[in-house]
């Protein structure tokens, strides 16, 4: 049996930290200039702009404000990571690492931009959820807006993880984008595990999701997407427990055992209705 892969970041979409501090605090004039308020909002890229061109953003480019003073985010194809501090109202990054998926060159284009208008000292200014960065000189500027939490209901979610424990496998390989579930407002499970349309009844409480009995269709699929439906369709027996953050959804039972998945829009339904 072939090992699961372990991959090293757990989130598909990039967080940027930033902690910072405030001006003027204890002069004479008691004058304070806050800190942009960016932490603990996670924010769609725009677009970037660089020596005069600007570049539309590709779907999934993103990044996020936390607490630890460092950054992470997406450029749409790879994911990034750098250090960011904010004092008052500028911000200073310092890109650190970039993952090496190979891109489309349009994608990768787009990536360079970003990653050249995200680097060194940047003001921002904040309109409604708009907040633009742009650099002393006016020749860098990225433009992002405030993105909101995906609800958990009504949301179909994208499976892109295993969780055993505190360890977190990919996918097998071939299988990646198959799986997909919705937990409606109607109490009911729906979705793909990989291979078969699934139906169940959902009771949820809290921060807990708990099923009732799984309906499947009969397909037969191929090697790694019968794998991963196997390994869902266990996952989904039992009480479960379940947590939002942002765009990414977590689900584990007891025992740890479980699943992420990112929002996603619905797949077109085309697969026969799961038997009764």
């Amino acid at each position: 049996m072939k090992k699961p892969r372990v991959f090293a970041a757990l989130v598909p979409l990039l967080f940027l930290a930033a902690c910072g501090t405030q001006q003027g605090a204890g002069s004479g004039a008691g004058t304070v200039t806050p800190d942009l308020p960016v932490e603990g909002t996670d924010w769609t890229i725009g677009a970037v702009t660089v020596d005069g061109a600007r570049s539309a953003a590709p779907p999934g480019a993103r990044v996020a404000f936390t607490e630890n003073g460092r950054a992470r985010g997406n450029s749409g194809c790879n994911t990034f990571g750098a250090d960011v501090a904010v004092d008052g109202g500028t911000l200073t990054v310092s890109p650190s690492e970039v993952t090496e998926i190979g891109c489309p060159a349009d994608l990768h284009r787009f990536e360079t931009a970003l990653l050249k208008a995200l680097d060194g000292r940047l003001k921002g200014e904040w309109k409604g959820k708009a907040l633009t960065l742009t650099s002393p000189d006016g020749r860098r500027v990225v433009e992002l807006s405030a993105e909101p939490d995906a609800p958990f209901l009504g949301t179909t979610w994208t499976v892109d993880g295993l969780l055993s424990g505190k360890t977190a496998a990919s996918l097998p390989a071939g299988s990646e984008g198959k799986a997909q579930l919705t937990f409606g407002k109607d109490g009911r499970l729906t979705g793909s595990l990989g291979c078969n349309r699934v139906t169940a009844p959902a009771r949820i409480s809290g921060g807990s999701v708990t099923l009732g009995a799984i309906a499947t269709t009969r397909m037969i699929c191929t090697g790694p997407q019968m794998d991963l439906e196997t390994k869902l369709y266990e996952a989904l027996d039992g009480p479960l427990g379940y947590r939002v953050d942002h765009r990414t959804l977590t689900v584990t039972d007891a025992d740890g055992q479980g699943f992420t998945a990112t929002a996603t829009e619905p797949a077109s339904a085309t697969a026969p209705a799961p038997a009764g």
